[in-house]
């Protein structure tokens, strides 16, 4: 549980802060101040027990156990998160860094109880992307997080919603409410303002290639996949989400042809991780058929789901202008990310 490939150099000092949002500026300040913090009084053998704990400003009481980064797609909230992990001073073996989806997975591995005892020991623990699409995933991250602050672990995380708003427009159930605003305790928000630094002052997205295009790069790059999107869809409803990042190993490219629109709401949030672990791993996508902005249908992109959606078209969108100079020739994926066999992702 370490930041994936793609985070593995940032920190704070190559965090470029947009000069027109002074949040972002501050958001570096905050995260530095946490990161050095070496903790209060009386740590807990398993943790820094200071380690995020501030003095409130309005209670005089101790503040929250973590930080919780909101902002919109694109701000930089990964790169931050991750810069806390490697700024915080603490052995990478006591920090723990993976996404929501990671984590749920993790406890359905262990059990619930061996998932505390192995985190207990941590100093941090930062959570991506966290985001409760699931009552059942409410209740179990929610406790499971009271367990980690009772035995001294501080907590980070980034999401694209607020502490006290998620789950809003998705359920409403009496019960679900109140474990959202348990969870919002544990919490500092802070706000990150900003426009996709992904798209800023960068051209419009590649226009998709052509099937013939798309297999000479495939054949022509060690190392790349080549598939149909029909037939990468169908495989990914065959493997469980937590295996994604492993059927991305290897794999210097991902070649597509007939891109066409989501068929269904299962279909478009696998492809929603897949698109993650694609980003993480900085493998770029060389495809032909529709653009990337229109995989998802209007009434997915208005729905409760939006903001994955959203985040998918965004990464999906900066992988395809990495793949834009493949063109069957020298690009990203060729040799210069090593050799490899040609393989398919499916």
């Amino acid at each position: 549980m370490v930041p994936p490939p793609r985070f593995d150099a940032v920190r704070f000092a190559t965090y470029i802060p947009d000069p027109g949002q002074p949040s972002q500026r501050e958001a570096v300040r905050v995260l530095e101040e946490f990161a050095g913090r070496p903790g209060e009084a009386d740590p807990a053998p398993g943790g820094l027990r200071g380690l995020f704990r501030r003095r409130s400003r309005d209670s005089g009481g101790d503040g929250p156990r973590g930080v919780y980064l909101d902002g919109g797609y694109g701000v930089g909230k990964t790169h931050l998160l991750a810069s806390l992990w490697h700024a915080t001073p603490a052995p990478a073996e006591r920090k723990a860094f993976g996404t929501f989806v990671e984590l749920t997975n993790l406890v359905g591995a262990l059990g619930f109880q061996r998932t505390v005892e192995t985190l207990a020991g941590h100093r941090l623990l930062c959570i991506d992307e966290f985001e409760l699409d699931d009552p059942g995933d409410t209740v179990l991250v929610s406790s499971l997080l009271s367990r980690l602050v009772e035995r001294g672990v501080a907590l980070a995380a980034t999401s694209n919603t607020l502490p006290d708003r998620l789950g809003e427009g998705r359920f409403a159930a009496a019960d679900f409410l109140r474990e959202i605003q348990g969870l919002a305790a544990h919490f500092r928000p802070l706000r990150i303002d900003g426009e996709d630094y992904r798209h800023r002052g960068l051209p419009a997205a590649p226009a998709p290639a052509g099937d013939e295009a798309v297999e000479r790069a495939a054949a022509e790059t060690p190392g790349a996949s080549l598939d149909t999107f029909p037939d990468l869809l169908a495989h990914l409803g065959r493997v469980h989400p937590s295996r994604y990042g492993a059927l991305c190993d290897g794999v210097t490219a991902v070649c597509l042809t007939g891109v066409g629109a989501v068929p269904d709401q299962s279909t478009a949030l696998r492809l929603v991780v897949l698109a993650d672990r694609l980003y993480d791993r900085e493998i770029p996508v060389l495809a032909s058929g529709v653009p990337f902005d229109r995989l998802f249908s209007p009434e997915m992109l208005a729905g409760g789901y939006r903001k994955k959606y959203f985040r998918a078209i965004s990464r999906l969108t900066a992988l395809a202008r990495d793949a834009d100079r493949m063109g069957g020739g020298p690009g990203p994926g060729n040799g210069d990310r090593g050799e490899g066999d040609t393989g398919r992702v499916a």
